[in-house]
């Protein structure tokens, strides 16, 4: 067990007898199929109580569906879940099981505003605040390319080269908008926030902690990515790297053959 997993267990009692959490956000990290991923997330969760959490997976109108009452195999079918492309709910349940009371807020991008970078640029699709999340504002050379390199490599290098700016786009989107979300839950709240998305968005370094570090450098943000025992170094900076078996996906580029 990673040095976090038992400092978030020693936190919790101390956060009810202080009255005060050490940490405002808690971004949790995942490889979005992968079980033992998501059980630990649960654990993390049980142990922190926040507040409020924020899911990459939900839009807010599904997030408001949330409520204490509502688990289970009930709240999938009232998100919808099963034909929102993620991997069964059944490994997202204990999350909301062990949030308790918490409130939950959606950070999800609509499928037509992220088809708009097709046709607009970065900021204008984001609305407002831009300059406050830095989407006015190009990225250093070196890390675009490094960004396109990587968006190539997830799609087995079958996208055509002209599309990868536009990818790179969606993803400091959605980085922004799980940022906004979880300052959002902070505000309503007062905290702890747990963030729940996947590992290149909680990645410290240019994902929506970083975003966060820039719009609101005040606030307190500790990180977690979770691995798999087959990758040898994750991509990017995390507070706590937790290891996980591999789950058999089989050939994930047969599709672009």
């Amino acid at each position: 067990m990673k040095a976090f997993m038992l400092a978030a267990m020693m936190m919790a009692p101390m956060a009810q007898a202080s009255g005060a959490f050490p940490v405002d956000l808690i971004f949790i990290g995942e490889v979005h199929d992968n079980p033992a991923h998501h059980a630990r997330q649960a654990e993390i969760v049980a142990a922190v109580q926040p507040a409020a959490v924020v899911w990459e997976m939900l839009t807010p109108e599904q997030a408001a569906l949330v409520t204490p009452d509502l688990r289970g195999a009930a709240l999938g079918e009232a998100l919808d879940w099963a034909e929102s492309g993620w991997p069964d709910f059944a490994m997202y349940a204990p999350i909301f099981d062990a949030a308790g009371n918490a409130r939950h807020l959606g950070a999800a991008v609509p499928r037509a505003q992220a088809r708009a970078l097709m046709e607009q640029p970065l900021a204008e699709v984001f609305g407002t605040d831009t300059a406050r999340f830095g989407l006015d504002q190009p990225l250093p050379e070196a890390e675009q390319t490094a960004r396109e390199a990587l968006q190539m490599a997830a799609h087995c290098d079958a996208l055509p080269v002209e599309m990868l700016p536009m990818m790179v786009d969606i993803q400091r989107l959605r980085d922004a908008a799980l940022a906004r979300a979880a300052l959002d839950a902070l505000a309503r709240t007062g905290g702890p926030v747990a963030v729940i998305t996947g590992n290149g968005h909680a990645r410290k370094d240019w994902g929506a902690p970083a975003v966060l570090a820039l719009a609101a450098p005040d606030v307190s943000v500790y990180v977690i990515g979770q691995a798999e025992a087959e990758v040898s170094a994750m991509h990017g900076l995390f507070d706590a790297e937790l290891l996980a078996d591999p789950v058999d996906r089989g050939d994930p580029c047969e599709a672009f053959r």
